[in-house]
């Protein structure tokens, strides 16, 4: 049987270099995400990391990105103390 070839339109490399230089993921895990090789989306950042990716965007996308999920993790965190407080009162009643 022979391989399977993959063909990977450039907009998909584009977006997939934009997501391992800005997601704060490992290129590892990109790669294993979108389905290439690591030694591929290597090969694709130092190709694609100069051109017409606009990297200043999206990083500041994704600090935005980060600073929702410290809130959202706060919130939770408060929510569950709150969750907490209240069942200790209820089990204060007589």
């Amino acid at each position: 049987m022979g391989t399977i070839r993959t063909v990977r339109t450039d907009a998909f490399r584009q977006d997939a270099v934009r997501i391992a230089l800005t997601s704060g993921l490992s290129r590892r895990q990109v790669a294993e995400d979108l389905g290439v090789g690591l030694l591929r989306l290597s090969r694709w950042v130092v190709t694609y990391h100069e051109s017409e990716v606009d990297l200043d965007t999206e990083r500041s996308f994704a600090l935005e990105k980060a600073r929702h999920l410290r809130e959202y993790r706060i919130l939770r965190e408060e929510r569950e103390i709150l969750k907490k407080a209240t069942q200790f009162f209820v089990s204060l009643k007589p």
